[in-house]
């Protein structure tokens, strides 16, 4: 039995054209092109899977299981895949088609069990204790993993690059300097970060601009993170970091309020609330610098792959229905800016590092979550570099009773571009 030629046969005419990667499988045969990307298939069980789930899905379960392997370039053979469909060259196979094969290669057979790295998700979505078994599932990982990925500050988002030898470091720097100086921060001012991940902004701007800043998660993991940052730099008493669902933020208004990548986990229904809830929180004339990633209007999810296994959940929308919800909310856009360009490079810094400190990062999280992480980074580059994902940074401020919005004094946000 040939299985790499069978496969290959199949593929091409879904296809509509000649394999552009290469298929080695577990009987040792090989078809298609052997010098580039090859797709390694080490077990039945891998198209076992894709018998059941023909997807996305399915590919990933195989791929995190190790039951599907890639050698050469992960990311271009997904650009490579991506790029014939796009073109709207390929097919669904036929059911016969797919029983057919299935018979001959011997891989019908129970479903197996779905890796355990699966997000296994209860209750109403949305809710805030569903919520919270979203972001634990991606954002306590480890503490340490994410050391060992990002940079020195921890800053789990969109850097700003400003040329193309800069460190991710720096551009993690640059990025939190402008969204600071977007809210025109001022020693004494009042900042709140809803959403704070690791503390990079908090941190950053107690430092930098002298605020007293209080951060808000609902990671465990993220807190005790952030507590230790605040003790070793000793921000005690300008620095606070919350255990708390944005939903119950009571607060007096804040001077400012920063939100970076924060909305794609509130969910399509609930988003009203989240942008009413900024509002309330923000002072009149007080600024909110919200960076949120988008995508188009027909597929706002992040994908069967990225929400079984990153971020259940999620869910992103064009930026412009993202400004109509803050309008409608009351608050008044002055500055959009996108960044969709910086995430690819930001995207391809935590790939390398990743592959660079692979038998670390397997030591601390396992291969199957290793993997995961290999191929949420490769495909979250490629769907930024073409443009199916953008991320934007939104200025909007609070206008006052008398109608001032607080912007026309200096036209600070649109500093330092």
């Amino acid at each position: 039995m040939v299985v790499a030629g069978q496969l290959a046969g199949v593929a091409e005419r879904v296809l509509g054209s000649p394999l552009p990667i290469g298929i080695r499988a577990w009987d040792g045969s090989v078809a298609g092109p052997q010098d580039g990307t090859v797709l390694v298939i080490r077990s039945r069980d891998a198209l076992r899977r894709l018998v059941w789930s023909p997807n996305e899905l399915g590919l990933a379960r195989a791929y995190v299981s190790g039951e599907l392997d890639v050698e050469g370039d992960l990311a271009e053979g997904l650009s490579q895949i991506w790029g014939l469909v796009r073109r709207g060259v390929t097919r669904r196979p036929k059911i016969s088609e797919v029983a057919r094969l299935a018979l001959r290669l011997k891989v019908l057979g129970p479903n197996p069990d779905a890796p355990k790295e699966e997000a296994r998700l209860s209750g109403a979505l949305h809710t805030k204790s569903r919520d919270r078994d979203a972001i634990s599932h991606h954002y306590d990982l480890s503490n340490d993993f994410y050391q060992l990925v990002l940079d020195p500050s921890m800053a789990y988002s969109c850097a700003y690059f400003t040329s193309d030898d800069e460190s991710l470091e720096q551009a993690q720097h640059n990025k939190l300097d402008l969204v600071c100086r977007k809210l025109d921060l001022r020693p004494g001012m009042r900042l709140l970060d809803v959403g704070c991940g690791w503390g990079s902004m908090i941190i950053h701007a107690a430092k930098h601009y002298g605020v007293h800043a209080t951060g808000v998660t609902i990671s465990a993991q993220q807190r005790a993170h952030i507590l230790g940052r605040i003790e070793a730099e000793g921000l005690q008493g300008r620095v606070e970091v919350r255990l708390q669902d944005y939903r119950e933020v009571r607060d007096e208004p804040f001077d400012a309020i920063s939100t970076i990548e924060m909305g794609e986990h509130v969910g399509e229904s609930n988003y009203p609330e989240y942008a009413s809830t900024l509002h309330r929180l923000l002072k009149p004339e007080g600024r909110l610098l919200l960076q949120q990633m988008s995508r188009g209007r027909n597929a706002p999810g992040g994908g069967a792959f990225i929400e079984s296994y990153v971020a259940p959940d999620m869910h992103m929308r064009p930026v412009s229905q993202t400004t109509g919800f803050l309008e409608s909310a009351g608050l008044e856009i002055r500055d959009v800016h996108a960044l969709r360009e910086h995430y690819v490079w930001t995207v391809r810094a935590w790939a390398d590092t990743l592959e660079e400190r692979w038998d670390e990062v397997v030591a601390l999280v396992g291969e199957g979550q290793a993997r995961v992480w290999r191929l949420y980074l490769a495909g979250g580059a490629l769907t930024f570099e073409e443009g199916r994902m953008g991320v934007d940074q939104i200025l909007a401020v609070r206008r006052s009773e008398n109608g001032r919005s607080g912007m026309p004094r200096v036209r600070r946000e649109l500093v330092a571009r």
